[in-house]
C-alpha cells in the first residue's frame, strides 16, 4: 500500500493572494464590509508579515501611505474609526455631531496593531485622549460597548469581542508599567474580570455574554482579554479561569479539546450500492442470534474504526457543528494561551487545512470547497504557524501578530 502524499503549504500562491488583496480591488462580496476596512487591513498586512514578505513586497513609500491612512482614521477625542467614510472633517466636528463619526473599540485595537506591523512608533497616536475615552465605553457590569452614542451613551452589545479589543488597546497604550498614564483613569479591571468569568457556561466554554451558548470565538476573546490584563501588570491569581487545576480551567480545556472533529461537512456520496449494502447488513442483523454485540462482531467484512483511519480532523466552534477553518485558530490559540495545546491532534488539523481548505489560487476557504476569503485565509495560516509550518513566522497567540511585532511593541518607551 502506497504511503499517503505529505500535504504542503504553497507559500508562493499565498503571497500572491495577499498581494492581490492589498494592491487591487477586493471582490464585490467585500462591499458590505467597507466599514470594517481596518480589520481587512489587519488581515492583509499581518498575513504578508507572517509570510515574511511585507518588507520585500511593499515599498517604504507604500508603507508610509498605509500609515498615513491609518492616522487619517484617528478621531480627535481619542480612538480610531473603522474607515474614513464617516469623517466629515475636524473643522465641522462639534460636541453635538461627534456621535455620528465615532471611534469604535475594535477599530481602535486593529489600527494600533496595524501601525505596529508597519513599524510605526505610535508617536502620532493621541494616547492620552484614547486612554481617557476607553473607560467611558465600560458599563457598570464590567463589559464594554462598541461606540459612544449621543450624550455619551454606550452603544453595542455586551460582548466579549469588545472586551478583548478594549483590554488589548489598554495594554498597547498603557504598557506593562503604566508609565506616562498614571494620572489617567484606568478601566475597571476587577469588573472586567468578573464579567468575563460570568460568561463561562455549564459545559466549560465561554459565551458572548452571561447565559448564552458557548462559542470558540468568544472563548478566545475571554482568555485573550485576561492575558492582555496579565501582561499589563494584573495578577494572574485574580482570574480563576487561568489557574490550572481549578474547575473553571479544567472545564474550559476539556470543552476546547472536544471541539476537534472529523465531520468536515463534505457532500454525502452515498450511492445505490452503499444503500443496498446497508440493507443487507440490517437483514443479517435481524436474522442473527445472540446478543447485539455478538451479532455485530459476526458481520462479514467488519473493520474496527480507530484513530489511524481518520486522515483529517479540523475544529468546530460549537457543539454538533462541522469543521471550519477559522476554528483551528480560535481553539488552538486559546489552548496555547492556556499552555494546553498538546491536547489536540496537530497532524490531523494540519491535513485538514492543507488538504481540505487550502485553495488552489492561494488563501483558505471557510470549509471544504469554499473560495478563499481574508479572514479564513489569515486564521488558517496562523493555525499552521502555531505548528511551526515551514515558511511562516512565529505568531504570538495573544496579539495574533508575528513575534517581530510583539518585540517592536516592547521597545516603545512606555512599555519598557
Amino acid at each position: 500500500m502506497a504511503e499517503p502524499i505529505e500535504p504542503s503549504f504553497n507559500t508562493e500562491r499565498h503571497v500572491k493572494y495577499y498581494l492581490r488583496c492589498l494592491k487591487t480591488f477586493l471582490p464585490t462580496a467585500y462591499i458590505s464590509n467597507d466599514s470594517n476596512r481596518m480589520l481587512l487591513a489587519y488581515l492583509t498586512l499581518s498575513g504578508l508579515d507572517v509570510l515574511g514578505t511585507l518588507q520585500s513586497k511593499t515599498t517604504p513609500e507604500e508603507r508610509q501611505g498605509y500609515i498615513d491612512w491609518l492616522y487619517h482614521c484617528q478621531v480627535p477625542t481619542g480612538g480610531f474609526r473603522g474607515f474614513s467614510g464617516t469623517d466629515f472633517g475636524a473643522e465641522k466636528r462639534t460636541t453635538d455631531n461627534e456621535a455620528w463619526d465615532p471611534a469604535n473599540v475594535p477599530a481602535t485595537f486593529f489600527a494600533l496593531v496595524n501601525l505596529l506591523i508597519l513599524g510605526d512608533d505610535l508617536s502620532r497616536v493621541k494616547r492620552r485622549e484614547c486612554l481617557q475615552w476607553l473607560p467611558k465605553l465600560q458599563r457598570d457590569d464590567g463589559s464594554f460597548g462598541e461606540v459612544l452614542g449621543p450624550n455619551g451613551r454606550v452603544e453595542g452589545n455586551r460582548d466579549l469581542r469588545y472586551c478583548c479589543c478594549a483590554a488589548g488597546t489598554r495594554y498597547i497604550l498603557r504598557g506593562k508599567s503604566g508609565k506616562g498614564a498614571e494620572d489617567v483613569e484606568d478601566i475597571n479591571v476587577t469588573g472586567l474580570i468578573s464579567f468575563i468569568e460570568k460568561c463561562q457556561t455549564y459545559d466549560g466554554g465561554m459565551a458572548e455574554s452571561p447565559f448564552r451558548e458557548s462559542h470558540s470565538g468568544h472563548t478566545y476573546c475571554a482568555v485573550g482579554s485576561l492575558e492582555f490584563l496579565r501582561r499589563g501588570t494584573v495578577d494572574r491569581q485574580q482570574a480563576g479561569l487561568l489557574l490550572p487545576g481549578s474547575a473553571k480551567f479544567e472545564g474550559l480545556v476539556n470543552w476546547l479539546a472536544s471541539r476537534q472533529t472529523d465531520d468536515l461537512g463534505e457532500e454525502d456520496e452515498e450511492d445505490e450500492d452503499e444503500a443496498e449494502a446497508e440493507a443487507t447488513v440490517e437483514q443479517e442483523m435481524n436474522a442473527g442470534t445472540g446478543s447485539l454485540d455478538e451479532r455485530v462482531h459476526a458481520l462479514p467484512g467488519l473493520r474496527e474504526i480507530g484513530g489511524d483511519t481518520i486522515p483529517c480532523a479540523g475544529f468546530n466552534g460549537r457543539c454538533n457543528k462541522v469543521a471550519d477553518t477559522c476554528y483551528s485558530f480560535w481553539n488552538g490559540a486559546t489552548l496555547l494561551m492556556l499552555d494546553r495545546y498538546s491536547v489536540i491532534d496537530g497532524d490531523r488539523n494540519r491535513r485538514y487545512l492543507l488538504e481540505k481548505t487550502q485553495h488552489l489560487i492561494g488563501g483558505f476557504g471557510k470549509a471544504v470547497g469554499d473560495p478563499p476569503d481574508l479572514l479564513h485565509s489569515y486564521f488558517g495560516m496562523v493555525s499552521l504557524a502555531f505548528q511551526h509550518e515551514a515558511g511562516l513566522a512565529r505568531v504570538d497567540p495573544v496579539m495574533v501578530t508575528s513575534e517581530r511585532v510583539v518585540q517592536h511593541l516592547a521597545s516603545l518607551p512606555w512599555q519598557v
